[in-house]
């Protein structure tokens, strides 16, 4: 793909080997995505797409919460290895997850680790209200040291289950003015764009630290937003570019910024501006 931006800063990506598995009750396993294994793998196809820097996390897919986990180190020796990489340490609010959890906490000040990311894809849910004792305070334990080094928080949304947009909003209304929550896919989903679209401008108004990147985004979704941006003069600092490589296809997502009719000025904010003043104090 020609690469005609001058810069771009990848958002959302994913490091890390991720075994096959037998996703959806298929016969065998099967391996669906052709993963960046190491830091090397990475830059390569990060010079390949044209990228000048991009915020790094473990790749995740398989259905044992504690793989992405392993890849944390990964994530640590990358940011330090290369400067044009910073990096989002994983974490889980399940109590099976605990340890693992506070133990990933513990790399939080390290070189270029600057965000967090967290999933309900395996249990759980973003929602205050559906948490027991044990998830209640891990949440509370990520969500103050998030807080409390200005670490943008990444949550994956999809439709249904814990990860579901609904539970979502719940997860910002609650905590939203004091985190900065970063929500992965727009909603995820045709049913979760048409919920998030207006929210997203209204918890803005109201003085959420609410972000999002339109990786996954269906058809409609991000041309939606990102006309919405332009109409209303609001939420065009919080609209970041994400790739979701290797689980999504990087000219795809390039493409529905780079295409989109909207002004020179929000495509440079989307692909570099807005990530460069959000991290600026990390760098």
């Amino acid at each position: 793909m020609e690469q005609k931006r001058k810069r771009v800063f990848d958002n959302h990506s994913h490091i890390g080997p991720v075994p096959g598995a037998a996703y959806y009750g298929l016969p065998e396993p099967v391996k669906p995505t052709l993963d960046y294994n190491t830091t090397e793998d990475y830059l390569k196809g990060m010079d390949g797409h044209g990228v000048q820097r991009a915020l790094v996390m473990a790749n995740y897919g398989y259905p044992d919460s504690a793989q992405p986990f392993t890849l944390n180190p990964l994530v640590a020796e990358s940011t330090v290895r290369d400067d044009r990489l910073l990096g989002a340490i994983w974490v889980s609010a399940l109590p099976r997850d605990r340890e693992r959890t506070l133990e990933a906490l513990k790399l939080v000040g390290e070189k270029g680790l600057i965000a967090l990311k967290t999933t309900c894809l395996l249990g759980g849910s973003f929602n205050p209200e559906a948490w027991e004792p044990e998830a209640a305070e891990l949440w509370n334990t990520i969500l103050a040291v998030a807080a409390e080094h200005d670490m943008p928080l990444h949550i994956h949304t999809s439709p249904g289950g814990g990860s579901d947009i609904d539970n979502a909003l719940a997860l910002i209304r609650a905590y939203g003015q004091t985190n900065k929550i970063h929500v992965v896919h727009m909603g995820g989903g045709v049913s979760g764009h048409i919920k998030f679209v207006p929210r997203f401008f209204e918890l803005i108004e109201a003085g959420y630290q609410v972000y999002t990147d339109s990786s996954w985004a269906v058809g409609f979704g991000s041309s939606w937003l990102l006309r919405e941006i332009e109409a209303r003069g609001i939420g065009g600092d919080r609209f970041l570019f994400g790739s979701d490589i290797p689980w999504s296809d990087f000219a795809s997502e390039y493409w529905k910024i780079e295409g989109a009719p909207i002004s020179e000025q929000l495509k440079d904010d989307i692909f570099w501006n807005n990530a460069e003043r959000l991290y600026a104090k990390f760098w």
